[in-house]
């Protein structure tokens, strides 16, 4: 991501199924917080240079499934373009104690396309393991 309102713009239309969503004014207001100062190198520091490697070595995780014991609450859009539904289907068949939610036309953005659905199931998952 190079800072730009229209560079945050095309990320916005990847991130959302919901065209609605994709507007001048989101795009604004999110490209004048990812240049708030020490943003860009925050962002970086997370997917340092080459960035593939980067997001590669957070996606290498297989091996130490079997290491997750906690319940786990997954969210899912069907029609997300960042992270692939089959990545959130591994995890359902491999965890011990999961819940996956899959929302239908959705994108990347669970907690914003389906804003009262999301926060309704982190409440009562959170209620219920506390």
């Amino acid at each position: 991501y190079t800072p730009s309102i229209a560079n945050m713009k095309k990320l916005i239309d990847i991130f959302a199924y919901d065209r609605k969503l994709v507007t001048d004014a989101l795009a604004e207001q999110r490209y004048t917080s990812s240049i708030r100062p020490g943003m860009q190198k925050a962002f970086s520091s997370m997917f340092p240079v080459p960035r593939q490697r980067g997001v590669d070595a957070l996606a290498a995780y297989e091996e130490r499934l079997n290491e997750v014991h906690a319940s786990t609450l997954l969210f899912h859009g069907r029609e997300d373009r960042v992270i692939p539904l089959a990545a959130s289907l591994k995890l359902l068949n491999t965890l011990e104690n999961v819940q996956l939610h899959i929302f239908g036309h959705c994108g990347h953005w669970t907690q914003t396309e389906y804003a009262t659905q999301f926060n309704r199931l982190v409440r009562d998952f959170l209620t219920d393991v506390s």
